[in-house]
């Protein structure tokens, strides 16, 4: 029998027994080893499972059901990928979902724990709004856009999703909102000019109080 599960609008859905944002450590791809990543380092990833869909088709001897897995994938150093997996089995599809997030990760530019500047972009018909946060502030975000902000790393940023909920759409706005972002070294030399460092005034000896006399 399979558990129901809620959508991202709060409506009761018939779905996978799985809910929003839960993770596990991800893998080598069936070999039980950790994922080697750019410069040689083998890296531990995390797997967060977002959605899970059931779909079902009606045949002569009664119902298939097939379900579909949205997973994420991130080091929590810069890179993210998310993937859709679609399988007759639930675990058949979170396996095949963390393989193609695994296999399209890509690099993000980040400000320590938060964005180097403000970034919108929009996916079908959802809007992400992502905003850099002073340390301290934690994640301001949903359960969607929570699951790709932490993947890739970042602890202080503010997030606002307009539009759809459509949990696919959501994350594909927050990944395209991400890979938006630019460092101002990279600006800088893409258009041929040097960054001029802030000059630091000199500073003035302190000035006595002049003496008083009796």
């Amino acid at each position: 029998m399979v558990a129901d599960i809620i959508k991202p609008d709060g409506g009761d859905s018939r779905g996978g027994g799985r809910g929003f944002g839960r993770s596990r450590r991800a893998k080598g791809p069936g070999d039980g080893t950790d994922l080697s990543l750019e410069g040689g380092e083998s890296q531990e990833l995390t797997e967060k499972v977002v959605f899970i869909n059931r779909s079902a088709k009606v045949v002569k001897g009664g119902r298939r059901f097939n379900f579909s897995a949205l997973i994420v994938v991130g080091d929590k150093r810069g890179r993210v990928g998310i993937g859709l997996g679609k399988a007759g089995e639930v675990a058949d599809a979170i396996r095949k979902g963390g393989q193609l997030a695994r296999q399209h990760m890509v690099g993000v530019f980040l400000k320590d724990a938060t964005i180097p500047h403000e970034v919108y972009a929009h996916f079908g018909g959802a809007k992400v709004l992502l905003r850099p946060a002073s340390p301290g502030t934690g994640i301001i975000a949903g359960k969607t856009v929570r699951a790709v902000l932490e993947s890739a790393g970042l602890r202080d940023i503010l997030s606002k999703s307009l539009g759809s909920k459509n949990p696919a759409n959501v994350v594909k706005a927050t990944l395209g909102a991400l890979q938006q972002l630019r460092l101002r070294e990279d600006i800088y030399k893409s258009r041929g000019l040097a960054i001029r460092k802030a000059e630091v005034p000199p500073t003035l000896p302190p000035v006595e109080p002049p003496a008083i006399t009796a």
